[in-house]
């Protein structure tokens, strides 16, 4: 008579691989982009994991999740080089950092000028966030946007400018996705009334926020461009609502202008300029 066994198979042992820690497997995804980035030509796997020291099952496991994300190309089966991603996430990186190093110096020249808070946005999906600014310190009424801190397009007149940037064909896929969701009383939250007041700042060449975002606070704004022309960036100027003066939008154009240009943007020249 035989014995039945009612122990449950127990499950396969997991390998040093399974066990490693996700600072582990970051850590050998940087020992593969250094390598390949130290050769200019596609490396097969073999040489990856030769020069890494990693288990070739390792290096392939890793650099096929790399390959999804478009870190790595795989130029044919076991051959690998460096992603575009890399180069988009890179170029991003370079022309957030130098607009910041330009902007600020501006920055506080209009915070001197105006003695009100100059802010620095950059946009994010349907969001603009702030990555510098300069607050005034004389007021016991001081509008502080804290770097990091997001807001939506509609509500802001530096977003505002992105929303023209995206042309008037793509408003309603915006107003779908967000809703024109109403911030106070005065946030424009139609198409309709979006569309009046971005040919307005089309034909001013700066945005202004009437307290859309926050009741008692006003905001002018003007776009920043690189050398390709592409809007890259808000300078802004934020004030209690009855400390804004009307000659602060050209003065806010005008130091945008001076960023572009420091960043290498040159306006087309005009139809019929001499």
């Amino acid at each position: 008579m035989m014995l039945r066994s009612n122990s449950v198979p127990s499950a396969k042992p997991k390998t040093k691989d399974d066990q490693k820690s996700p600072i582990q497997v970051i850590e050998r995804m940087m020992k593969l982009l250094e390598v390949l980035a130290k050769h200019p030509e596609p490396l097969g796997l073999k040489q990856v994991a030769q020069y890494t020291g990693l288990h070739p099952s390792t290096a392939h496991r890793i650099l096929a999740a790399m390959a999804a994300d478009r870190l790595v190309d795989r130029i044919e089966p076991g051959s690998y080089r460096l992603g575009m991603r890399l180069l988009e996430l890179g170029t991003l990186v370079k022309s957030r950092i130098s607009v910041r190093e330009l902007a600020l110096p501006v920055m506080r020249e209009l915070h001197a000028q105006t003695g009100e808070t100059a802010n620095l946005s950059v946009r994010h999906d349907d969001e603009i966030v702030y990555v510098e600014r300069t607050s005034a310190g004389r007021s016991a009424m001081r509008i502080v946007h804290a770097i990091g801190a997001r807001a939506a397009l509609h509500i802001t007149a530096a977003g505002k400018l992105f929303l023209l940037e995206d042309g008037f064909a793509r408003l309603r896929d915006y107003a779908k996705r967000t809703g024109l969701a109403p911030h106070t009383r005065n946030t424009l939250s139609t198409i309709a009334l979006l569309e009046r007041d971005l040919e307005r700042i089309q034909r001013q060449g700066y945005a202004t926020d009437n307290e859309e975002a926050e009741i008692g606070v006003r905001c002018v704004a003007a776009g920043i461009r690189n050398d390709a022309g592409a809007l890259i960036a808000g300078l802004s100027l934020s004030t209690p609502a009855d400390r804004m003066k009307p000659q602060w939008g050209p003065l806010v154009k005008e130091a945008a202008e001076r960023i572009s240009r420091a960043i290498g943007h040159r306006p087309a020249a005009r139809i019929g300029a001499a």
